[in-house]
């Protein structure tokens, strides 16, 4: 294809466009050109007096035309404010020189690379005779730049400087700038009484220009403090330092704790590494270019032939001169019908003269205009471009032609519109989803709050769909799914908004209610409408639901607190039948979350072991009192709460599925104590170890204990392990199997409660145990002849004898018993008449002071 005009002549509107769409524009178009000035005998006070007037952050120093120099609010925090007579030396005793100056024609990134190299925040702009002409700073860069940094750096936390510098607000001020000196901030957070302030550089040179004395910080402090959270927006972030003319917001998170600072300084840190990459890549196509420009000219031809983009280029009276193919694809027009016409020939009539007047306007003030606009194809079907024009002009500033880039965006404002409902709705059912029910919810607290009425949040979980899915299939849950939606909407009145959470969880809120009477009604409705009989693909079934209640404001005052508390309603619900309602109940739900807390610590403690620790109780012969053995019993000493009785735990554990870590820990810290007691020259005793049923039934739970002996070089002899028949039961022949093994290894088994429960005698001569555990519960009523116990551990200790099993009793804690238990031929006693429970280091004192049986 040849072109009315060469392909040179083109390459600087390519530019432009390309220049335009990044925003990295001239620094000429975004410098302050009104520089205050003064000379170098100017006072310091009466410097930074015009600085305060004129909201300006510098002021150059002049001397003969020219900068010799530049005092900036950064420059402040060298003053030493205890020395107020320092103020009235002259400017030139502070500046900072050299000056850094940098040409109109610099772009934004080319100057926020000078500023980082050169660790300064101004640029004095000069012209061609080295004169000064403006002055750039940081923030004009900030405010200046496009968007894409802020899409590339996403959030807050990407830029913002952390562990900020805080300082108390009786600090003189003098202090306060030795502080942000030596930690080399530009701000500091002012904490005084739980109030927060900020105190800048810009503070400090309004301090100088008021000549005050050495007062607080706190009354020099900007109020109130403006913050953001870590995942709030860049760009949002930008705003708002903008619209409200400040230079830094406060970085909190969740919790509200202040964890960062985020300035224009920031911004603009975070954004140069990208600035780096596109300078660098930058300059490797320049220098490609210049080795082989005749190949890349050809290959730019075919860019702009194979753009998605129509590219339009005109004189600088408005009529083309050329069109890429992707113009004539977007509007149907070749070159050779739109050579030498207007662009209005595209015109679809949607905009009036005013708009094009303004967009004329704008490109002869600035050379630029971006915008959509609603043009029509040769076919006459209508459609909405986003259009980027640029002024081409040559070195003496007169526009040469104008270069327009444009793509047809109506497919992606309809996409916009679906993805803006798919971001409130749901996918499947097409209900609102969370995000909208909260907006509406939030609606309606504050019309209730008005109107003084009740709403309620009613939190709905299907019963058995898992059962559905897993055995009818996906699809046909889905389609249930739906018509549960359906149902459950028929059910409800116009103005309540029922909405899918996700999964089979829905909410239902309904606003201006008369009383938990009301909600408890339409409660019940829902429950008959899920709950009638289906019929899907041929498949008849039934399902329910079980539902939660909480009630505004009885039971919380914001989206979040309401949807929370009906979610622990509906779960009481579940556990106490399904297919039913419950309102939310404070003290059930403290209850839960008690129970909660205490599992997460419980959790804690296991996984790092700390407070837990293994209690040992002594077991003595009747016959001579000395030391048998011991049994281990854990301990636990919550953080807060302190000492958590075992019976408290070890369920918790068990229902929690605990028990299995619980019990390694257990068994690796009897296993330490033990190890410790030999290496401090102790001889020790057999110790006993309750076992869980969950750690019992482990299918290597034997070989976990002989490597675990092993690595503590522990004699299997001097473990015993206690079970509850209660383990055995069902599985007698297993059981016996896994108790063999046990003994083998060498370890000793003692039958612990033994009586309590279902006791077999048909599998106790199976069982390789050494000991029979008489329980406490018979011991305690042992002098009480009404309770038969007397013949109950006769005979206990009669059958063991018969099985050539020693008998342990329990629970002893009177010398009646002790010597009652003589009368029945009792081996071992264990009880608190002869020791309570004692942490190792107690005992280990017991192993040294009593003699022991082996």
């Amino acid at each position: 294809m040849r072109y009315p005009v060469s392909f040179n002549d083109l390459l600087p509107a390519i530019v432009s466009i390309l220049m335009s769409i990044h925003q990295d524009l001239p620094i000429s178009r975004v410098m302050q050109t009104g520089i205050l000035q003064c000379t170098k005998d100017t006072p310091l006070s009466e410097a930074a007096r015009r600085m305060t007037d004129r909201c300006c952050s510098s002021i150059v120093i002049m001397e003969n035309h020219k900068a010799v120099g530049i005092w900036t609010e950064h420059d402040a925090l060298s003053i030493n404010f205890s020395t107020l007579s320092a103020l009235n030396k002259p400017i030139a005793t502070f500046m900072s020189q050299p000056v850094h100056t940098a040409s109109g024609q610099m772009l934004l990134s080319e100057a926020a690379l000078l500023l980082n190299t050169h660790k300064v925040r101004h640029l004095v702009v000069i012209d061609e005779a080295s004169r000064p002409v403006g002055i750039i700073s940081q923030t004009d860069i900030v405010m200046n730049q496009g968007l894409e940094p802020y899409l590339r750096l996403r959030e807050v936390h990407a830029a913002m400087r952390r562990d900020p510098l805080l300082i108390e607000g009786s600090l003189s001020v003098a202090d306060a700038a030795a502080r942000m000196r030596t930690h080399q901030q530009d701000a500091a957070i002012i904490v005084d009484d739980h109030q927060l302030g900020i105190v800048t550089e810009r503070d400090l040179v309004s301090f100088i220009a008021n000549r005050s004395d050495d007062t607080p910080v706190i009354q020099l402090s900007s109020k109130p403090l403006l913050s953001v959270t870590e995942s709030t927006p860049l760009i949002n972030a930008r705003d708002l330092l903008i619209n409200h003319r400040i230079r830094h917001l406060v970085v909190r998170d969740s919790q509200e704790k202040i964890v960062g600072l985020l300035g224009f300084g920031d911004i603009l840190s975070g954004a140069e590494y990208l600035y780096l990459a596109d300078l660098r890549e930058a300059l490797t196509q320049r220098d490609q270019a210049l080795a082989r420009s005749r190949q890349h000219l050809q290959l730019a031809e075919r860019v702009i032939d194979s753009s998605l983009e129509g590219i339009i280029i005109t004189d600088a009276d408005a009529c083309i001169e050329f069109v890429n193919p992707a113009f004539t694809h977007l509007t149907g027009y070749t070159l050779e019908e739109v050579a030498g016409k207007k662009p209005s020939i595209l015109g679809s009539g949607r905009q009036d003269a005013d708009f094009y007047e303004q967009m004329w306007a704008s490109l002869k003030v600035s050379g630029y205009w971006r915008g959509e606009v609603w043009n029509r194809r040769k076919s006459g079907e209508l459609y909405l471009e986003l259009l980027t024009i640029t002024a081409i002009k040559d070195d003496s500033g007169v526009t040469q032609h104008y270069a327009g880039l444009f793509s047809d965006i109506t497919h992606v404002r309809e996409n916009e519109e679906q993805i803006r409902h798919l971001a409130y709705y749901d996918v499947l059912t097409r209900l609102p989803n969370r995000r909208l029910l909260e907006d509406r919810i939030t609606l309606a607290i504050r019309h209730a709050h008005r109107e003084a009425q009740q709403i309620a949040v009613i939190f709905i979980d299907l019963d058995h769909f898992k059962q559905v899915n897993d055995t009818l299939g996906h699809a046909l849950g889905d389609e249930l799914l739906l018509e549960v939606a359906a149902r459950m909407t028929l059910r409800l009145r116009e103005d309540d908004t029922l909405a899918r959470l996700g999964g089979d969880e829905f909410i239902a809120l309904l606003p201006d209610i008369s009383g938990f009477t009301e909600a408890s009604s339409a409660a019940q409705r829902l429950i008959d409408a899920v709950s009638a009989p289906y019929t899907l693909k041929g498949h008849s079934f039934r399902i329910g639901c079980s539902i939660g209640i909480s009630l505004y404001p009885d039971d919380g005052d914001t989206p979040e607190v309401l949807i929370q508390h009906a979610d622990a309603a509906m779960y009481r619900a579940k556990r106490e039948g399904r297919n039913t309602y419950r309102l939310y109940q404070a003290d059930v739900d403290r209850k839960l979350r008690d129970q909660l807390s205490m599992e997460t610590a419980l959790r804690n403690a296991v996984d790092t072991g700390d407070g837990l620790y293994m209690a040992y109780q002594p077991l003595v012969s009747r016959k001579t009192r000395q030391l048998v053995s011991a049994e281990a019993l854990v301990r636990w000493t919550h953080p807060v709460r302190g000492n958590i009785g075992p019976d408290d735990f070890i369920p918790l554990a068990e229902s929690s599925g605990l028990i299995l870590p619980l019990g390694d820990r257990v068994m690796d810290l009897v296993l330490d104590d033990m190890h410790q007691w030999r290496a401090s020259g102790k001889s020790l005793v057999p110790v006993a170890i309750n076992l869980s049923s969950a750690q019992f039934w482990q299918p290597d739970f034997v070989q976990t204990i002989a490597q675990k002996l092993q690595h503590h070089a522990i004699a299997p002899s001097l473990i015993t392990f206690e079970l509850t028949e209660s383990i055995l039961l069902n599985r007698q022949a297993e059981g016996a199997a896994v108790l063999h093994e046990l003994r083998a290894l060498g370890c000793k088994i003692a039958l612990d409660d033994f009586g309590t429960g279902y006791s077999s005698l048909s599998y106790l001569h199976n069982i390789p145990a050494h000991a029979l555990k008489i329980d406490r519960s018979f011991i305690e009523v042992l002098h009480d002849e009404t309770h038969n116990s007397q013949a109950i551990v006769a005979a206990i200790a009669s059958l063991a004898r018969e099985l050539d099993l020693k008998v342990v009793a329990e629970g002893v804690e009177t010398e009646q018993q002790w010597q009652q238990l003589g009368e029945y031929g009792i081996d071992i006693i264990q009880g608190y008449y002869i020791a309570r429970p004692q942490p190792a280091g107690q005992f280990v004192e017991l192993l040294g002071t009593l003699t022991h049986e082996r």
